[in-house]
């Protein structure tokens, strides 16, 4: 460490006025009152390496030493030496330069654990009886399983998100998934329905970690450029893992045993992510930050995230309060939430939808009917094959662009090619229950929306983030709410809705449903800009 000046940038600042940060931060204080923005407008004004600087009012922020309002008007008059701790150029603490092979080791990880919490959300659905069974309850009461951990999915986000935010990925990875580990125990034991409902509603809970934390962990490990590929396994995934969960549980007769599977599969990757580094960039720099204050023996090196810690008011409100403002006034956000939503729903519904048509029509066993998610599995693999192709045309779109950036509109022809590819495959999944047209025919459905599934969430979901960059937290936590909640209720009313209207009604019913919002990403590609000038949260 005695070597300071050959990993830093110093910089000397005979007027605080002419100095960037500076002048960054004053311009934040007079427009913004969130930490969280005035972080990021400082990170943005940093170079690499270490900053020093003089800035008489820089402390005023921080409840440690003055407040927002005697840093505004200037009664502290103490100046202060600040050292923030930055990533160097090719740092090699640097997620972003860690080793290709590394990095996408850990995405496929991450993209497994994604692909777990989602099984475990419908392995149940291989032996549905089993609970009916043992005891005495009613189908729909069985079919809670499912829908109290997807609930479950819906409530966990709004606490992993911030916390991740706070102490890094690594500890909730660890302590959220241990806990949903475990609660698979109780299920299988379970010697009434209530026992069972309820810890499958705290699995979803604290297996909601994995999807929650996923898209961070890959964002810290890629840079925007190169993100996309990554991005595309990180979709399939909760859908793919879905589509495991009746075609490998079904062929399990004992449905205390899908339980101890799932169990078994969860804990090998706990296991797995607690080996792994933590990937967080500030809690890295937190890390390099203490280490040159104990040897330099100087508290003046900090990290952007140490000098202003964020408030817990505007942490509750970032997640529990402004995803469903924006819900109510981002008509993007809403729309799109709503797509991906009747998307994850429509999957959901097809866990109760194909027993319903291929044992009743085609005589078939749990196993069997397992066996026809296989179609869904094969869309997902075009999905993937496709999507390095839209990455290459984003790429080229955002080079021939004036000033050589993207706009977040660029992001939606991956969602418009998809969009048909759903109400296809319901009208074909409908028009093909028949008892004289052989189980191929319903099968094959699932291939064209496995494939439109996972591109219409791909593009989706990239639109969101790109709409939103300094309310992402808020605008996902606000998607996550809406697409749960479909998940959810779906299960609950497919089959008697496939036994009251028909198998080919009540298909073609959810085909037309699908296909009204088939104008959506065409719309806003059209005056998506126009929608985001008008908003105060959207990037212009």
């Amino acid at each position: 460490m005695e070597k300071k000046q050959d990993f830093t940038v110093t910089t000397s600042i005979p007027d605080d006025t002419d100095y960037p940060i500076a002048t960054t931060m004053a311009r934040t204080l007079t427009t913004q009152t969130e930490v969280s923005l005035i972080r990021e407008e400082i990170y943005q004004a940093l170079p690499a390496g270490i900053v020093t600087t003089r800035v008489p009012t820089l402390t005023k922020l921080t409840t440690r030493h003055s407040t927002l309002e005697e840093r505004i008007t200037g009664q502290d008059e103490k100046d202060k030496t600040v050292h923030y701790v930055n990533w160097e150029e090719n740092d090699p603490e640097n997620p972003h330069n860690w080793s290709p092979l590394f990095r996408w080791s850990y995405t496929l990880l991450v993209a497994f654990l994604v692909i777990s919490a989602a099984f475990g959300s419908s392995c149940i659905t291989g032996n549905m009886n089993g609970a009916v069974k043992a005891f005495g309850v009613s189908m729909e009461v069985s079919t809670l399983q499912v829908s109290l951990m997807v609930i479950g999915f819906m409530c966990g986000p709004l606490l992993w998100s911030p916390l991740s935010e706070m102490i890094g990925r690594r500890p909730v990875y660890a302590v959220a998934l241990g806990i949903y580990t475990l609660f698979n125990i109780p299920c299988a034991l379970a010697q009434n329905i209530a026992t069972v409902l309820v810890c499958r509603f705290f699995s979803g809970f604290f297996g909601s970690a994995s999807l929650t934390l996923a898209g961070g962990s890959i964002a810290d490990l890629f840079p925007p450029a190169t993100r996309g590929t990554a991005i595309a396994f990180f979709a399939s995934a909760p859908y793919s893992g879905s589509t495991l969960g009746p075609l490998i549980c079904g062929w399990i007769t004992d449905w205390r045993w899908i339980y101890w599977v799932n169990m078994i599969v969860s804990a090998v990757l706990w296991v797995a992510i607690c080996l792994m580094p933590e990937t967080y960039a500030p809690v890295l720099l937190s890390r390099r930050a203490k280490r040159m204050r104990q040897t330099l023996n100087d508290d003046s090196y900090v990290t952007v995230e140490e000098e202003f810690p964020i408030p817990l008011s505007e942490v509750v409100y970032s997640n529990l309060i402004r995803p469903f403002q924006m819900l109510l006034t981002e008509p993007i956000l809403l729309l799109m939430s709503c797509y991906i939503a009747i998307i994850y729903a429509l999957l959901y519904g097809f866990f109760f939808a194909y027993p319903v048509v291929f044992s009743e029509l085609h005589h078939m066993n749990d196993g069997q009917i397992g066996l026809m998610f296989i179609g869904v599995l094969i869309g997902t693999a075009f999905a993937l094959i496709t999507t390095p192709q839209l990455e290459k045309r984003y790429r080229k779109t955002a080079a021939s662009r004036p000033n050589k950036q993207a706009l977040p509109e660029d992001r939606l022809p991956g969602m418009m090619l998809a969009a048909p590819f759903i109400p296809i495959s319901l009208f074909i999944f409908g028009w093909t229950s028949f008892p004289w047209v052989h189980w191929t025919g319903p099968a094959s459905a699932g291939i064209p929306f496995g494939f439109g599934m996972v591109l219409v969430y791909y593009a989706a979901n990239n639109y969101i983030i790109e709409c939103y960059p300094r309310y992402v937290t808020s605008a996902l936590a606000a998607k996550t709410v809406v697409r749960s909640g479909g998940g959810a209720a779906f299960p609950l009313f497919i089959v008697q809705m496939y036994h009251g209207l028909g198998y080919n009604w009540a298909s073609t019913l959810l085909a037309l449903v699908s296909l009204a919002i088939v104008p959506i990403p065409f719309a806003f590609y059209r005056w998506g800009a126009r929608v985001r000038q008008k908003s105060q949260l959207c990037v212009h």
